[in-house]
């Protein structure tokens, strides 16, 4: 797994985690917040890897759906980028429509 998705996953895990079943959120939060490997989330649930694999995938699978689907995260990024921009060019008009188009 590469970087940036490692970091994407890793994000929409903290957006999405309670949506996921115990054992997929156990595995995921094991292996991308602890850094344990496979075998050793393995070891520590008496399962093979192939289970963990298994199970770590099909977390992945429904984190970027549900991100397909509520989007939050993008929303979020989307967000910031315009604070960004708010706070290098600041007028009150453009908060305004900030706030109008998330809160309206």
């Amino acid at each position: 797994m590469e970087l940036s998705e490692f970091l994407e996953v890793s994000t929409l895990l903290d957006y999405y985690k309670n949506l996921l079943s115990d054992k997929q959120r156990e595995y995921l939060v094991n292996h991308f917040e602890e850094d344990l490997s496979l075998s050793e989330i393995a070891k520590n649930n008496n399962v093979s890897r192939q289970a963990v694999y298994d199970n770590i995938k099909r977390g992945i699978k429904l984190l970027k759906e549900y991100e397909e689907k509520l989007g939050f995260y993008e929303k979020d990024r989307e967000l910031y980028g315009k604070l960004k921009e708010l706070r290098d060019n600041f007028k009150v008009e453009k908060l305004d429509n900030i706030l109008d188009s998330y809160f309206s």
